[in-house]
C-alpha cells in the first residue's frame, strides 16, 4: 500500500482532495468503476427504450409500463439467489480476481444484446429479458468483491475520502452515462451496447493491472455458516440493519427509474433523447452533493440529515408526478437525486465503519441484496402500479411511502435518528464486538 500520509477532513475545502488518487491501486478500481457504472446506465437506457418502443407495437401504455417493471423482476431473481453465495466467495476468494471474471461475463453479456437488437421483436424481446438475467447473475458476484476491496486500497483514516469519491465518480457516471446512452441511440441500440462492450472491456484491464494487498481469506468457517452469520451480525447491528432497510423500503416504492421511458414517450414527449435527460438529471443533483461531501465529507448529525434527505426525496415525487413541463420535471428529478446522494453517502459510510475486514463481503452481500431489491423490484413495484394505477398515481405512492418511511425510521430505530456522528458507529461494533466475545466464551 502507498503512503499513509494522512487525510485530515475537518479543514473546510472548496475542491475535493486528489490525494486519494497516489494509491495506485485505488486509482485503477475508481477508474474501472466508473467505466462499469457508466456501461450500465447506458445500456439501461437501451433496454429500457427498445422494450417499451418495442411493446407499444402491440401493447397499451399501462402494459408496456408492466413489461419494463418484468426487467427489473428478472434481474432481481438471479440476485436473490446468488448475493449471499457470492459474499461469501468475497471473503473466501481473491475479490480481484472475482472483479475480473465476472465483468468478463459481463461482456459477452452485452455482445448478446448487441446482437439482439438486429432482430424482430419476436425474437428481440425475450432475447433482452435472458440477458437481463445475465445481469443480475454478475451483479450477484461483483458488489460484494468491490465494496469489500477498496477499503483495503486506502489508510483508514482515507476511508470517508474514499467513499466520497466513489460516490462523486458514481454520480458523475450517472449524470453521462444516460447521456451518453440516449445520444447514442440514435445510431441504434446496437451503438449503445457497442459503446458498453468497449467500458467494460477497459474496466477488466484496470481491475486486472491494480495493485492490491494480498486476500486474507476468513478460516475455519464454510458454507451457510458464513451466511447465516453475516446476516446475524447485519441484524444484531441495529444502525446498518436501519440504514439498510430504509433504503429498502423508499426506493421499493419511490423510485421512478423504470416509468421514464412513459414519462419520455407519452407524457413530456421528448423521445429517447429526452429520456437520456431525464435518467440523468437525478445524477446531476447527486454529482453537485457528491462533489461537496468529497470536499468536506458529513461527519456530524448523520441520523437527522439521513431522515431528512428522505423527507425531501418523498416531495420531489409529488413535483415530478404532477409537471407536465419536461425542465421542471429535470429539476424535480435532479433535487431528489441530491436528497438520495446525502442518504447513500451515510449509509455506505455506517456500513463500512461498522463491518470488519473479515465481514465486508457477506455483509456486503446483504446490503446489495437490499439495493437489488430496492432498485430492481422497485422496478417492478413501479410497473404494477403503473398498470393498475397510471404511471403519475404510482410515482404519488412512491412519494407517500417516503414521507411514512422517514416518520416511521425515526421510531423504529432511536439510534440511528440520533446518531450524530461515525463515532457513534465504532461504539457500536465495539460493542457489539464485546458481546459477541462475551456470549462466545
Amino acid at each position: 500500500m502507498a503512503s499513509n500520509r494522512a487525510y485530515c477532513p475537518a479543514r473546510m475545502r472548496s475542491v475535493p482532495s486528489f490525494s486519494i488518487f497516489r494509491h495506485q491501486g485505488y486509482r485503477h478500481y475508481w477508474i474501472a468503476r466508473q467505466l462499469i457504472s457508466a456501461e450500465r446506465q447506458m445500456v439501461a437506457i437501451a433496454i429500457g427504450w427498445q422494450i417499451y418502443d418495442l411493446s407499444r407495437l402491440t401493447r397499451s401504455i399501462e402494459e408496456s409500463a408492466f413489461m419494463l417493471g418484468l426487467v427489473g423482476l428478472t434481474q432481481f431473481v438471479p440476485v436473490l439467489l446468488l448475493s449471499l453465495p457470492g459474499g461469501q466467495a468475497a471473503d473466501r476468494f481473491n475479490r480481484k480476481k472475482i472483479l475480473v471474471y465476472s465483468n468478463i461475463v459481463r461482456f459477452f453479456v452485452i455482445l448478446s444484446l448487441f446482437g439482439a437488437s438486429f432482430m424482430p421483436a419476436s425474437i428481440a424481446i425475450p432475447a433482452i429479458f435472458i440477458a437481463a438475467f445475465g445481469n443480475g447473475a454478475v451483479s450477484a458476484f461483483t458488489p460484494s468483491a468491490s465494496n469489500s476491496l477498496y477499503p483495503r486500497l486506502v489508510p483508514r483514516d482515507e476511508l470517508p475520502l474514499a467513499i466520497a469519491w466513489n460516490s462523486l465518480g458514481m454520480q458523475g457516471a450517472a449524470m453521462l452515462g444516460p447521456a451518453i446512452g440516449g445520444f447514442l441511440f440514435i445510431g441504434g441500440a446496437h451503438v449503445v451496447y457497442g459503446a458498453g462492450a468497449l467500458f467494460v472491456a477497459i474496466a477488466v484491464v484496470m481491475f486486472a493491472t491494480a495493485q492490491t494487498p494480498p486476500h486474507e481469506p476468513v478460516h475455519n468457517v464454510r458454507g451457510w455458516s458464513m451466511i447465516i452469520e453475516g446476516l446475524k451480525y447485519v441484524y444484531n447491528n441495529k444502525l446498518v440493519f436501519g440504514s439498510i432497510t430504509l433504503d429498502l423500503v423508499v426506493v421499493l416504492f419511490g423510485s421512478v427509474t423504470a416509468l421514464l421511458p412513459v414519462f419520455a414517450r407519452d407524457i413530456l414527449m421528448v423521445g429517447a433523447e429526452g429520456l437520456g435527460l431525464l435518467r440523468a438529471s437525478p445524477a446531476i443533483g447527486a454529482a453537485i452533493v457528491a462533489f461537496v461531501l468529497a470536499a468536506n465529507p458529513l461527519s456530524r448529525r448523520v441520523g437527522p440529515w439521513l431522515l431528512g434527505s428522505i423527507v425531501i426525496y418523498g416531495l420531489t415525487m409529488f413535483g415530478f408526478a404532477f409537471s407536465k413541463i419536461f425542465w421542471l420535471s429535470m429539476t424535480m428529478l435532479a433535487i431528489g437525486g441530491a436528497a438520495d446522494m446525502v442518504s447513500m453517502f451515510i449509509r455506505q459510510s455506517i456500513i463500512q465503519h461498522a463491518t470488519p475486514d473479515g465481514m465486508r463481503g457477506r455483509v456486503s452481500s446483504v446490503s446489495f441484496i437490499f439495493i437489488a431489491a430496492s432498485n430492481q423490484l422497485g422496478e417492478f413495484e413501479s410497473g404494477v402500479a403503473a398498470r393498475f394505477l397510471g404511471p403519475i398515481n404510482a410515482v404519488i405512492l412512491g412519494g407517500f411511502v417516503s414521507l411514512i418511511c422517514a416518520a416511521s425510521w425515526l421510531k423504529l430505530f432511536p439510534t440511528l435518528s440520533r446518531a450524530n456522528g461515525f463515532e457513534d458507529v465504532d461504539a457500536e461494533k465495539k460493542a457489539g464486538d464485546e458481546t459477541k466475545s462475551v456470549a462466545s466464551g
